[in-house]
């Protein structure tokens, strides 16, 4: 799930980049409304979204993108946080686990040829 929201957030940043990359800045606009910096003579009668079309589009997906860009920011710090918060609890489990085991072992290691219970007479000669 977080890899998708990484994705999302890394293609977002890259059009973001694109889109302010493309606008024009507002000192720009009067001279592209009387017909300046151009051989066309209509101005800005001859762009794709009109006078003032080009530049409330691009604001406006400008604006959302940004929006989602905050959005996936948020959600991968919760989710950062998250994964965070269970890893740190794992390894206290597995701390105390451990603690836990290394108390009930005992002191002195007991092998399997020592009998269970040793008795204080001698054995017997066998003949």
């Amino acid at each position: 799930m977080d890899s998708v929201i990484l994705a999302v957030h890394i293609v977002i940043a890259i059009t973001l980049i694109g889109l302010i990359l493309i606008q024009q800045g507002k000192g720009a606009d009067a001279g592209a409304a009387f017909g300046g910096g151009g051989g066309g003579g209509g101005g800005a009668s001859s762009t794709v979204f009109g006078s003032q079309g080009s530049g409330n589009f691009l604001s406006k997906t400008t604006a959302i993108l940004a929006t989602v860009f905050f959005v996936t920011s948020l959600s991968l710090s919760y989710l950062s946080g998250k994964l965070s918060s269970a890893k740190t609890e794992s390894v206290e489990v597995l701390n105390k686990v451990e603690q836990i085991q290394s108390e009930d072992k005992p002191a002195v290691p007991v092998s399997a040829s020592t009998p269970a219970e040793t008795t204080d007479k001698p054995a017997l000669p066998v003949e």
